[in-house]
């Protein structure tokens, strides 16, 4: 079942319409369906697909460029039909691969974790650009694919190359998929889930689509999520370790250390770096920006609602919701499940389970704000930001005057004071709640507030009924329900 990415579908579609080839970059972090996309793409348009992957890290002996080279042989003997080739080094793979292209048919060839196949040869990038410039491109009928989930060597090998200015047809960042896409995983079964039970699911992995093919949608949410992150052999339980090596080999835990400060919170750059006891401009900025690109943190600042230009300070949020899940909630207790030790009657019955889901529920909503916006009632205005804001001043006693919003949605005239909650039964006093920040925030003269309510509970028919909040928007609206 192949499900969303109909945007990114419909664009590739679009490359057989020139008279040219054309070659595209695709990042994203690993499990996000980069992959998929294109074996889709493929089935559905291509008369050829090629598919070739680089050999992930190996911890017990290091993967060489030869051993590169013999998979790539392996894997176009497989495509051809024909025997395994000896491959000296980088400019015969490709010449080989030019050689099993067919003129008359619609071929897609992929290049799939580019970075574990090129990553040991210096020279990759630039063998490649010149096998694109002297042979991939002569073929009109080729749509030929660079993807891998360690975005940075991407941007700074490849896409910065000065040899592929102006050659990239496309360059794709992809994300988890919205809410609405998936919930489309549980449809095809019938499945008879509660819109609290997918919400669940979808807080604890985000919207990646390989953690959600594991969902089964027979079960309950709650038995979904115990055989996923609770127990030894679960996959969520194993995921990270696997996908951060992979993504980062022996650097690994440099970046995990940023992963680990930012799951009790956003923090800006310059408490990260105090923390970590590291230079705020130097290597950690690297990391920041290789965590960013791979989809795990985000930096949006937003606009200051009372300059109405971008805030000064950049505070990094833990973006990815699998991630956080595991390092709040699963890594604390992981000697316990490796020994099988870890038992429980129901997750509300968990320690602060009710807590941890909420702000995973939060982040799940901030990360799929836009679609929050269209149903903000606002039609073609102008949106200038939509982002999570904290105000951390103080009056004149030092007493606390800022104010936290999950999420401020800013146009030209107004500010949309979003609350996010999660909770069994949401009463009245959440106007109370939302009226206080409204008046601790800040914003620019000629601007009006606007509260807005996205929530997952039993909401209090009062609530509705006293007229307060501008829009009131259940979760199961976001999903499509």
């Amino acid at each position: 079942m192949f499900v969303g990415r109909q945007d990114y579908l419909d664009d590739l579609e679009s490359l057989w319409r020139k008279r040219t080839s054309s070659i595209i970059a695709c990042r994203g972090r690993r499990r996000i369906g980069k992959s998929t996309l294109f074996r889709e793409f493929a089935r559905r348009t291509a008369d050829v697909y090629m598919e070739f992957e680089g050999l992930a890290p190996n911890q017990e002996r290091p993967v060489t460029n030869d051993d590169q080279l013999g998979e790539f042989a392996a894997t176009l003997a497989r495509h051809t039909n024909s025997p395994i080739l000896s491959l000296r080094n980088w400019k015969d793979a490709f010449f080989w691969l030019d050689r099993a292209i067919d003129d008359s048919k619609r071929t897609v060839v992929l290049l799939d974790e580019i970075f574990w196949m090129g990553g040991c040869d210096p020279n990759f990038p630039a063998i490649l650009r010149n096998a694109w410039e002297t042979w991939f491109h002569r073929h009109e009928k080729l749509v030929l694919i660079v993807c891998g989930s360690v975005s940075a060597w991407i941007k700074k090998s490849i896409l910065g190359n000065t040899g592929f200015t102006g050659r990239f047809s496309r360059d794709y960042v992809l994300r988890e998929l919205s809410l609405a896409e998936c919930a489309e995983f549980w449809k095809p079964g019938g499945a008879d889930l509660t819109p609290r039970e997918i919400l669940d699911v979808l807080s604890v992995t985000g919207g990646v689509p390989r953690y959600l093919e594991e969902v089964d949608p027979g079960l309950p949410s709650e038995e979904n999520i115990r055989r996923l992150c609770f127990r030894k052999d679960g996959d969520l339980f194993k995921d990270f370790d696997a996908i951060f090596h992979q993504m980062f080999g022996d650097a690994a835990m440099e970046r995990r250390r940023i992963l680990e400060l930012l799951a009790d919170g956003p923090m800006a750059g310059a408490m990260i770096a105090t923390r970590l006891g590291v230079d705020r401009n130097g290597v950690l900025g690297d990391r920041l920006r290789e965590l960013e690109e791979g989809g795990f943190i985000d930096s949006d600042p937003g606009l200051n609602p009372e300059t109405g230009r971008e805030a000064r300070v950049s505070r990094y949020r833990l973006r990815d919701n699998y991630t956080r899940f595991y390092l709040k909630y699963i890594l604390p207790r992981k000697a316990m499940i490796e020994r099988g030790a870890y038992r429980f009657s129901s997750l509300s019955s968990l320690p602060d389970w009710n807590a941890v889901m909420g702000l995973q529920f939060e982040n799940l909503i901030v990360n799929n704000a836009m679609d929050v916006v269209s149903l903000l009632g606002i039609g073609n205005t102008t949106v200038e930001s939509a982002a999570p804001y904290r105000n951390v001043r103080r009056d004149r006693k030092g007493d606390a005057a800022g104010c936290q919003i999950d999420l401020l949605v800013q146009t030209p005239r107004t500010a949309y004071v979003v609350e996010v909650k999660r909770k069994g039964e949401i009463g009245p006093e959440i106007e109370d709640e939302v009226r206080e920040r409204m008046r601790r925030l800040p914003i620019r003269p000629g601007m009006s507030k606007r509260p807005v309510l996205v929530y997952d509970g039993h909401l209090d028919p009062a609530v509705e009924a006293s007229g307060f909040f501008a829009a009131i928007i259940p979760a199961r609206r976001l999903l499509g329900l």
